[in-house]
């Protein structure tokens, strides 16, 4: 299996920076399109745990827009052949001091494009460094 194909990585880090935009935009469109519409998509949130594309389709529209502006430090993303990501990242908002969010996603290559089927966002309070 080839890891870390720099073409398969430059591809998923185009639909990841794509996915943050849409994120802190609201654009539930682009959220929507980039979530891979089926019943066994799932994302595990920081308050909810949401089965389904149309679960997480439903989240998304009833969500507030306000304060969904973050930053994001060490993202990593990793490729398994030529279909298969997961991006990983720490994110930060100004309304959350001292605490660090995470998110992890797994992104499936499909016809139609890089989609993700699974997702889990937390957050803790910031570590200390050492």
């Amino acid at each position: 299996m080839e890891i870390d194909l720099p073409e398969v990585i430059a591809e998923v880090k185009a639909a990841f920076d794509r996915y943050e935009q849409a994120l802190i935009t609201n654009d539930v469109a682009v959220l929507g399109e980039l979530f891979r519409n089926d019943p066994r998509t799932l994302r595990y949130g920081i308050g909810e745990n949401l089965y389904g594309y149309e679960a997480i389709n439903g989240f998304r529209a009833a969500r507030s827009p306000v304060g969904l502006n973050r930053r994001t430090a060490r993202t990593v993303i990793s490729s398994y052949g030529r279909d298969t990501a997961v991006a990983s990242t720490l994110f930060y908002r100004d309304t959350a001091p001292g605490k660090v969010g995470r998110q992890m996603q797994t992104w499936i290559r499909f016809p139609e494009g890089w989609r993700v089927v699974a997702a889990h966002v937390s957050i803790i309070d910031e570590p200390k460094e050492t």
